[in-house]
């Protein structure tokens, strides 16, 4: 590589980090001296010990819990008083309105703020506790009910975001506002591949039965921001190629392809030793990536080897490509591969009105498919090493968004307090984290904001949040940025 006598301090510094550029393509083009992506080596060693293509040196920080992460993204905000924030007491609040003194000025959508009043809707759904943790779970969710002993339940979650864009942004990302690179990218940037056939990022988009009030979902909630571009989530698609592009071209044989591509990767080469820019390095190793995938991602996304106890685990819908239930079996399949993060997103929780006609059908959509995720993965010995993560963006309130009655009401966007839950990777199971008031409307013990959310799940991974960082713009970015964070030990086993 040759440097002009007369250089740009910005060039000068760009050639001298090409060194990395070099071991990454090493990597890239001879994968077999860096890691595998045997399955069956996955299941077989010590957490923290499995091979690995790429990566940052020195992370994992300590001996990580999980080594994976299924992280089931409930888009528009899953009512937790319907489903696991029981207040009974709340029955003889029948119509009252909302006291001032627990709203307290609190900020409303732009759905309620012309309301006059703010009437109390009680939960029209039974309650019953189960297992040894006594956990309250409603009647929509009877198969998730057998499997909270093997879960930690978050009651006390809450963000700033009021509305679904910057609350999907921020809870997946660390910020309101959007281009910031999502968790599972920082996962991949962090940790690296376990495989090297298959993305270390993988997105699927379930879609629900109930399709009334469906929430925008774009490829910006699951790229990689100022992150190289190849920490990106690879999105599978439920009809047509699973990923694009991936077949040959009709009349293009593949040793023609690969040729193709062997000529392409030498003049990226070229351009890159010219350049320095890293995007380039990116650029060859997506070509590479595709041209592996062309035969790794047909094997994955079918399911004929499956058994039918399997299809029967997740549910009726589970052989019908697109549903929840197939994509939680799929979001198996690719972690048993080495895939490192999956994400899944199921639409359509935005309960503004008609509770009693479309929160049944999102439940049925997600609960045995849940529960039959974690069993599979505790069957196949996964499960103590995969993180599984549950929940939406925000709540929604105790009050109804316009008309009430016994029989049915809506509820309107809650930022203050919501649950989620966790399974898995270290997680202690059969717990019960933080408590919220006799309103399901504020906080009494053990806050946790989305930056804790996120400490926590870095921290089960391996990492330090405050060690882990990425330069750009002068200054060393983080998933948790600069406010008051810390990984919540109660919920760690």
């Amino acid at each position: 590589m040759q440097i002009p006598l007369f250089d740009s301090r910005r060039r000068f510094l760009t050639h001298t980090m090409q060194g990395l550029g070099y071991a990454a393509l090493g990597a890239m083009l001879a994968p077999d001296l860096v890691g595998g992506n045997s399955s069956a080596l996955a299941n077989s060693l010590p957490l923290g010990t499995l091979p690995r293509i790429g990566g940052i040196d020195g992370i994992p920080h300590f001996p990580p819990k999980a080594e994976r992460v299924i992280y089931l993204h409930m888009v528009g905000g899953p009512s937790q008083m319907d489903l696991f924030d029981y207040k009974p007491v709340m029955n003889d609040w029948y119509d009252k309105d909302l006291p001032e003194s627990i709203r307290n000025g609190q900020r409303l959508t732009t759905m309620t703020s012309g309301q006059t009043r703010f009437p109390i809707a009680p939960s029209k759904y039974k309650f019953a506790q189960h297992g040894e943790s006594g956990m309250w779970v409603s009647e929509l969710m009877p198969h998730t009910a057998k499997m909270v002993d093997k879960m930690a339940f978050i009651r006390s979650m809450y963000t700033e975001a009021i509305n679904h864009e910057p609350a999907i942004s921020f809870i997946q990302t660390g910020n309101q506002v959007t281009g910031r690179p999502c968790i599972g990218a920082w996962t991949s940037y962090g940790l690296g591949s376990l495989n090297s056939d298959l993305p270390t990022f993988a997105v699927l988009v379930a879609q629900p039965t109930n399709r009334e009030q469906l929430q925008a979902i774009s490829g910006r909630l699951w790229g990689s921001g100022y992150l190289p571009g190849k920490h990106a989530g690879v999105s599978f698609r439920s009809q047509g190629d699973p990923v694009l592009f991936i077949k040959d071209p009709p009349g293009v044989p593949r040793s023609i392809r690969r040729q193709t591509l062997d000529s392409i990767s030498e003049m990226n080469q070229l351009q890159y030793q010219s350049i320095g820019d890293p995007e380039t390095v990116t650029r060859i190793e997506q070509y590479e990536m595709a041209y592996r995938m062309q035969t790794s991602v047909p094997e994955l996304v079918d399911l004929s080897s499956e058994s039918q106890a399997t299809f029967d685990l997740y549910g009726e819908n589970a052989k019908d490509p697109g549903t929840f239930a197939n994509s939680a079996l799929l979001a198996r399949r690719l972690s048993e591969r080495g895939v490192r993060f999956v994400q899944i997103y199921h639409n359509n929780w935005d309960n503004h009105s008609n509770v009693a006609g479309r929160l049944p059908s999102q439940c049925k959509d997600v609960d045995q498919a849940c529960a039959g995720l974690l069993q599979d993965l505790e069957n196949r010995g996964l499960l103590e090493s995969t993180l599984v993560i549950w929940g939406g963006e925000f709540g929604r309130t105790i009050y109804s968004q316009g008309k009430l009655s016994r029989e049915n009401y809506g509820r309107d966007h809650h930022p203050r307090c919501f649950t989620m839950w966790m399974a898995g990777g270290g997680v202690k199971p059969g717990t019960v984290y933080g408590e919220t008031d006799e309103f399901s409307y504020n906080i009494t013990e053990n806050p946790v904001h989305i930056r804790d959310l996120h400490a926590t799940i870095l921290h089960l991974m391996g990492i330090d949040h405050e060690r882990f960082s990425y330069k750009h713009l002068g200054l060393d970015q983080r998933l948790t940025g600069v406010e008051p964070a810390a990984a919540i030990q109660a919920l760690i086993a």
